[in-house]
């Protein structure tokens, strides 16, 4: 899996950070991993609907659950 390095406000740090210690993830990366999975499905579905394909995959990339919006 390709690695990637982002800077973000210490607010979303700090919230990232909350949803481990409450046990929503296991750790930051899957935390920061099924976010981002989260964010851009919500894109997809609320986005811009003019035929951009830039974000077309072929599901959950071996991912099993998926959140239903």
């Amino acid at each position: 899996m390709p690695k990637v390095n982002i800077n973000v406000p210490e607010h979303l740090e700090m919230q990232i950070a909350q949803l481990v210690d409450q046990g929503e993830f296991v750790n930051r990366e899957e935390a920061i991993e099924e976010l981002l999975s989260t964010g851009i499905r919500a894109f997809k579905t609320s986005g811009p609907m003019d035929g951009d394909d830039r974000f077309e995959d072929d599901g959950m990339m071996g991912h099993e659950d998926e959140y239903v919006f």
